[in-house]
């Protein structure tokens, strides 16, 4: 987590995708968001007569912009995080920029910036995999804990087919070689 100036516009999420982390984030997000339109200075033109007049205000609106070098983390989390970032970017856009190492939960949230403003470093990894979930307990208890995993699953693989060019059955097949899937900063793009 990056700490911003009152003029900056970037945020960092280096590390696990948390709570603490992503509560910071969220609160940084919806604030941005409300400053994000800034009026641009009125400019002077000459109309038909050749009378200088105020040309109409225009609004700029500035983006968010988004880094994140992260190994993954926990799937509420990162849902909460999502959900956040799809209300705000219908105010202002969200730059996501991937670098060092983009994984598992990290992969949707950089997944979910602005269309045609996702940007990845070359020398960057990401890594997708299915849901990671552990337990003990009871029979009817671990049957409980494995209906909320696929439905995790599922939850995830929609929402990274809504933010990308893939299914989510191409999706399942990816993940179903039931190991982490690393891909190059090319592949990722093209997914």
């Amino acid at each position: 987590l990056m700490p911003k100036d009152d003029d900056s516009r970037v945020i960092g999420l280096f590390g696990d995708v948390e709570e603490n982390k992503v509560a910071q984030i969220i609160g940084m997000m919806l604030d941005m968001a409300e400053s994000a339109e800034v009026e641009k200075p009125t400019e002077l033109v000459k109309d038909e007569a050749g009378n200088e007049v105020a040309k109409e205000e225009e609004v700029e609106i500035l983006p968010i912009e988004f880094l994140l070098s992260t190994p993954g983390g926990s799937a509420d989390d990162m849902f909460a995080l999502y959900d956040i970032m799809r209300v705000v970017k219908e105010k202002c856009p969200i730059v996501t920029f991937g670098i060092g190492k983009v994984m598992s939960a990290g992969v949707l949230l950089l997944a979910a910036g602005t269309k045609g403003q996702r940007k990845i470093g070359k020398n960057c990894r990401v890594m997708i995999h299915s849901v990671i979930g552990g337990t003990s307990g009871s029979f009817h208890n671990l049957e409980n804990e494995m209906a909320e995993m696929r439905y995790m699953q599922e939850a995830y693989l929609r929402a990274l087919s809504d933010e990308s060019n893939m299914s989510v059955a191409q999706l399942k097949r990816v993940i179903n070689r039931k190991v982490n899937v690393y891909l190059s900063a090319e592949e990722a793009v093209k997914m």
